[in-house]
């Protein structure tokens, strides 16, 4: 098990089919901030111990 604020890698796998819910759009992947990154949507979505958090009320909005 990891401890809080450890980096867990994504299984790269898990990536080519997620999509934001939202838009239905690629992501892109920001390993150093953790976060899958929606350019379409504006939104960061959160991830937690190497999970993908996919809700649209748990993501941040981000800025061009």
């Amino acid at each position: 098990m990891s401890g809080w604020g450890e980096k867990v890698e994504v299984d790269p796998r898990v990536l080519e089919v997620l999509v934001c819910p939202l838009t239905k759009q690629p992501l892109s992947y920001d390993r150093e901030a953790q976060e899958l990154i929606s350019k379409s949507a504006g939104l960061a979505y959160p991830i937690r111990d190497g999970i993908p958090i996919m809700l649209i009320e748990e993501a941040r909005e981000i800025e061009d």
